[in-house]
C-alpha cells in the first residue's frame, strides 16, 4: 500500500491511498471534514462523504498528471513506469502544481 498526504493551500486536507489490489481511497481528515470553513478539494470529491473509493486513480488527481512529451521525459529520467499513475503523481505533485493542491508521499 502506498499513501500520500493531500494538501489544500499547504494545509493537510486528506489522505490518498493506493491499496495492494491497485484500487484507491481518498479520505478527508476528521478536522477538515467537520469544519465548515474548509472547502472540498474538488467538485468531484465533495464533503458530503468523508471517504471515497475507486478502482482507478480519481479523475481529479489523474488530471494533475503531465501529458505527452513532458510525461515521457519525466518517466524516462526518473525511471517511472508510464502506467504507474500514482507514482507519477507522487513525483510531480509534491512541489509546484497548478492550483491549490499538493500531494506528498508518506514514507513507510
Amino acid at each position: 500500500m502506498r499513501q500520500a498526504e493531500v494538501f489544500y493551500k499547504k494545509v493537510a486536507a486528506g489522505l490518498l491511498m493506493q491499496l495492494d489490489n491497485g484500487s484507491f481511497i481518498f479520505r478527508y481528515h476528521d478536522q477538515w471534514f467537520k469544519s465548515t470553513d474548509m472547502p472540498s478539494i474538488s467538485l468531484t470529491l465533495p464533503k458530503s462523504q468523508q471517504e471515497y473509493e475507486s478502482e482507478y486513480l480519481f479523475p481529479f488527481f489523474y488530471n494533475m498528471l503531465p501529458e505527452g512529451s513532458n510525461k515521457q521525459n519525466i518517466c524516462f529520467e526518473l525511471r517511472i513506469d508510464p502506467k504507474d499513475h500514482f507514482g507519477l503523481l507522487l513525483t510531480t505533485a509534491k512541489y509546484d502544481t497548478i492550483g491549490a493542491i499538493q500531494v506528498k508521499e508518506i514514507e513507510q
